[in-house]
């Protein structure tokens, strides 16, 4: 990651999985280490100081958990400028180099969010505060996050360089693309092709009303 004249030079390296919690135990606003973990990152200085942590693993909401995404479920750091981009940006290449095709991660409200825009990540949802995470089919104690509402991000491989088409879960990545593969005129995501093997214009439905939107106020503009 490059950084801005006068910021320190970060430096990605792998993290045991103890340290890692060690670390979180101690930085972390609001919560404690997790269960377990995928892999971990540390991001240091030039001078080797350990300046934040990111934690990695199976996405807690089971139906997530597909086998292909993968969730940051800690990141934690000492407040060092751009850390937390770094480590958002490390994470994703790392679960992408491994196979995995989509990553999320949560902020609570009031959280910006401006370190994971800045690492390529987007908001897709606003979720409503939950009274409690204890249900019938898994009992927990309570963790102090209660009544706090969220947002879901998340960045897959569209956000990254676009795969070889035609293309499966199995095919290699590493190949070069054979092709421009056509993408969304408004949200510029990779169209899929239908059962006739031609893609659709838009991705979505709300895309394509963005376009009808716009294709209108233009023709305002121009018309008077």
């Amino acid at each position: 990651m490059t950084a801005p004249p006068g910021a320190q030079r970060l430096h990605i390296r792998p993290m045991k999985w103890k340290a890692a919690c060690a670390y979180v135990e101690e930085h972390h606003r609001h919560h404690a280490p997790p269960q377990g973990h995928q892999f971990s990152l540390g991001v240091r200085t030039n001078d080797g100081r350990l300046v934040g942590v990111a934690i990695v693993g199976r996405p807690v909401n089971r139906h997530f958990d597909n086998g292909l995404t993968i969730e940051v479920t800690r990141v934690a750091t000492d407040g060092t400028a751009n850390a937390c981009s770094a480590l958002y940006a490390a994470a994703w290449r790392t679960a992408r180099s491994a196979g995995y095709r989509r990553a999320i991660t949560y902020t609570q409200d009031g959280e910006s969010g401006a370190s994971l825009r800045a690492a390529g990540w987007r908001k897709i949802a606003d979720l409503p505060a939950r009274p409690g995470w204890d249900s019938p089919s898994r009992s927990r104690r309570a963790l102090g996050t209660e009544n706090m509402a969220r947002a879901l991000w998340e960045i897959t491989t569209h956000d990254a360089s676009p795969l070889p088409e035609p293309c499966d879960e199995t095919c290699d990545e590493t190949q070069p693309t054979r092709g421009r593969r056509k993408r969304c005129p408004e949200c510029k995501r990779s169209l899929t092709a239908t059962a006739t093997g031609r893609p659709p214009r838009y991705c979505s439905p709300a895309c394509r009303q963005r376009a009808y939107r716009h294709r209108n106020r233009n023709r305002a503009v121009s018309n008077p």
